[in-house]
């Protein structure tokens, strides 16, 4: 595949991007210069790694930190880990960031890609950096701070196990729980056991996105709910959410951070 693309200057490009309406600049730019582009707005659980692309294009002017775990999960997989990344656009402050953690990646702007892209595909990595996956990351922070919770804030609890204060262990002074969605809260949790009860409380907690650190929470290991953290991701892309953030809890729990979608 490798040589025949390089031969007549077409790769098999797989583009990331949120928002449909602004990738389309993208597409007539990569697919004017020869390029055969894939392109989903919803990505399905696999896809990245099913069919491997000759490199991958992310852009980074929207939901630049899913970006950038997408970008990190990619070096972590073999079937990936060698494919050139080319981010583009994206804040100053967002882009550094993710080049801290991805040093040998390739950064440009809107203009510059597919130039960037071309050397990008003409020198790929050898032994690219592979930085640590998000869970890893958070290992030695308390469960507080990985789920954001701050001294004086208040969380939602929805349909909690009735050890959730152990669940959750030490927690910063003054914080307060509510029971009822309907309550201003800073953070809000919802423990989901099987799909019809995620798919009900997430359509009924969605709004909550916009004004509160929104996490589902599922245990881990259950046959009984088994690959829950791809339909909880699946669903929430459905109701117009996105997560940006996956954490272990505890040994028994796991959690996703979902927001709004621009």
């Amino acid at each position: 595949m490798w040589k025949s693309c390089k031969i007549c200057r077409m790769a098999r490009i797989r583009l990331l991007h949120w928002k449909a309406e602004e990738a389309a600049r993208y597409l007539e730019s990569l697919r004017a210069a020869g390029h055969a582009v894939e392109y989903q707005e919803e990505l399905r659980p696999g896809m990245l790694r099913a069919h491997p692309p000759d490199a991958f294009v992310i852009d980074l002017s929207r939901l630049p930190a899913q970006g950038r775990e997408i970008g990190i999960s990619l070096r972590q997989s073999p079937a990936t880990r060698r494919l050139p990344l080319v981010f583009c656009e994206g804040a100053a402050d967002k882009v550094e960031a993710v080049r801290a953690l991805l040093p040998d990646a390739s950064y440009c702007g809107f203009s510059k890609l597919k130039s960037t892209l071309r050397q990008a595909l003409a020198a790929p990595v050898k032994e690219p950096v592979r930085p640590v996956a998000m869970m890893d990351r958070f290992a030695a922070r308390s469960t507080a701070q990985k789920l954001g919770i701050k001294e004086g804030c208040a969380v939602c609890v929805v349909d909690a196990p009735r050890d959730y204060l152990a669940v959750l262990g030490k927690l910063p002074a003054g914080v307060s729980f509510v029971e009822e969605p309907d309550q201003p809260a800073a953070v809000t949790l919802c423990f989901v056991s099987d799909l019809p009860s995620l798919q009900a409380r997430m359509s009924e907690l969605r709004t909550l996105a916009s004004a509160s650190k929104l996490w589902f929470c599922w245990r881990k290991g259950r046959t009984a709910v088994g690959g829950l953290s791809d339909s909880i991701r699946a669903t929430g892309i459905a109701l117009g959410l996105v997560d940006y953030k996956i954490c272990s809890i505890n040994e028994v729990w796991s959690g996703m951070l979902f927001a709004r979608k621009r």
